[in-house]
């Protein structure tokens, strides 16, 4: 039988989780890294290879990220759909995302393209709150095309 009202805490750790992957989409679309940081545990595990990224420790797939988005003066991670799962001080989530990105070609023209995929998380509760221990994105679709001129660090 369904319950038919959450308890104060599983409203404020959903309205935090909320909040922690709304912040990610932020960090990441102004390219703003040191709250990139406060989305992450340092010893988090990200995979970003089903999009053609990096997979590893938080570190590494930071410092890749800055790299790999500078190319990109426009992105819009638009998120929804997560569904939260709770067991204890550890959830995990799975949120739907909508990313369209631009690239400044040579010729002054703009190339858009737009990527769909799915975010599948592994949160905890920390000290600082509720953040992000594994991340691996699972690409769904690619809209348009890459850019030709686009290279992708490695």
């Amino acid at each position: 039988m369904a319950k038919r009202e959450l308890s104060n805490r599983e409203i404020s750790d959903r309205l935090q989780i909320n909040d922690l992957l709304v912040r990610y989409t932020v960090a990441i679309d102004k390219k703003d890294w040191e709250l990139l940081d406060t989305c992450f545990t340092p010893d988090a595990h990200v995979d970003y290879t089903s999009a053609g990224g990096v997979a590893g420790d938080y570190p590494k797939v930071r410092a890749w990220l800055e790299a790999a988005l500078a190319p990109f003066p426009i992105t819009v991670h638009a998120i929804a759909n997560s569904v939260v799962k709770f067991d204890g001080d550890r959830a995990t989530a799975r949120t739907y995302v909508n990313n369209p990105m631009t690239f400044n070609n040579a010729d002054g023209s703009v190339h858009l393209f737009t990527v769909g995929a799915y975010y599948n998380d592994k949160l905890v509760w920390t000290d600082d709150g509720w953040r992000i221990c594994e991340r691996i994105e699972e690409q769904a679709f690619l809209d348009g095309s890459l850019p030709k001129a686009l290279t992708t660090p490695q």
